[in-house]
């Protein structure tokens, strides 16, 4: 792949792909990362004039405006963090966005209001997403993507528009293949993996491709109450994929997964609600799992010492909810001891959930490796699978 700093950028217009698809309370920006990890690409090109144009999408609007999904809080964060104006244009491809493009002055930087607002974006018919990227193609000169969290997807903004202008990847996109190709063609060993979340389902693919490849898989979150139920434990009333059980079952028999041992168990999904340590093994009718328990953690961290790889996805319970939160806090701190203080090895904290809860958890994110922008992205490239965003980069 070319990379952005290969390509003459001085008074050209660039089309920049962010991903800048933040969590909002209210219309106030929650959680910055990405918004923070964009930068680097957006003040290099600006600084060697270039007249950058933002292309990203925030939610799932139905392709068609919506005031609840507009980039307006973004684009007032990004100004804040960049210490330059941004302008917001008040639509994709329309007059404003035209207006707005047109305006810019080299080392100026305008916005295209949330590329989902076009149904186009995101259509299966090749044609009609075509004929929306000509659109884009036709504000800018040349293409940089630096959206890792969408090279997934066959969209518009991702793959179709890079067939149409000479096209580079940022340094994030690039950043995240090399860490994920560490990852899948030669880890250093121990090589754990740890994966949270809530549905086992998600997760099926990515433990299939990893199991082979792996020393230690261990299992929280949501999902591990399937697993458990697989051991033929009762569960309560915890999340539970029944239809995913014997699969689970499968899974176990090669004897790398590592599974809770006690869990914190409420009764309700509350922060209020009554809750206890119970064996994993023998969690009430009346309770449901919502953490994985001390005793876990410390099973947990004994299973990652002296892991030389550790990639970790999803949490391992509702961090968002202080009582469930300690299981999260305890693995993330296992995790990060491994590559900070003079330790050595690659940890990767696989984007999402996970690159939330480890800010919101105060854990500071230079404690890891890497911590990725896109968690959806990084568990298909592990899965094996064409990444549509990065084989038209590569073209």
């Amino acid at each position: 792949m070319q990379t952005y700093d290969e390509l003459d950028v001085a008074g050209k217009r660039v089309l920049v792909r962010s991903d800048l698809n933040v969590p909002l309370d209210g219309t106030t920006v929650s959680d910055d990362g990405r918004i923070r990890a964009s930068l680097p690409l957006l003040k290099d090109l600006l600084g060697r004039g270039a007249r950058v144009v933002v292309v990203a999408h925030l939610g799932r609007p139905k392709g068609t405006p919506d005031a609840a999904y507009s980039l307006a809080p973004v684009a007032a964060r990004l100004e804040e963090l960049l210490g330059a104006p941004v302008r917001l244009a008040e639509d994709v491809v329309g007059p404003s966005a035209q207006e707005m493009v047109a305006r810019l002055t080299d080392g100026e930087l305008g916005m295209l209001e949330n590329v989902r607002f076009e149904a186009a974006e995101t259509s299966k018919d090749d044609t009609e997403r075509g004929a929306f990227a000509d659109q884009l193609a036709a504000l800018a000169d040349l293409y940089v993507d630096d959206a890792f969290g969408a090279v997934h997807r066959k969209h518009a903004s991702v793959y179709d528009v890079a067939q149409r202008l000479p096209h580079a990847s940022g340094p994030l996109v690039a950043a995240e293949v090399e860490v994920l190709r560490r990852l899948t063609e030669d880890p250093a060993r121990p090589y754990a993996v740890v994966l949270g979340g809530s549905k086992v389902s998600d997760k099926l693919a990515v433990i299939e491709a990893l199991l082979p490849k792996v020393d230690t898989l261990l299992v929280g979150g949501g999902m591990c109450f399937t697993f458990l139920k697989a051991q033929g434990h009762d569960v309560g009333s915890s999340l539970l994929e029944a239809d995913q059980v014997e699969r689970c079952a499968r899974f176990l028999e090669t004897g790398k997964i590592v599974l809770p041992v006690d869990v914190i168990a409420a009764t309700a999904f509350s922060a209020d609600a009554e809750h206890d340590v119970v064996p994993a093994s023998a969690i009430p009718a009346d309770r449901m799992g919502l953490d994985i328990g001390p005793e876990s953690v410390r099973v947990f961290a004994d299973a990652l010492a002296g892991a030389k790889t550790v990639f970790w996805n999803g949490p391992m319970g509702v961090f968002e909810l202080a009582p469930y939160a300690e299981g999260t806090r305890g693995v993330a701190e296992a995790v990060a001891s491994l590559s900070s203080g003079g330790a050595d090895a690659l940890t990767v904290v696989g984007g999402g959930d996970s690159a939330a809860a480890v800010r919101a958890l105060g854990i500071d994110e230079k404690r890891f490796t890497h911590i990725s922008t896109g968690g959806g992205a990084s568990l298909e490239y592990l899965e094996g699978k064409a990444l549509p965003g990065l084989t038209v980069l590569e073209g």
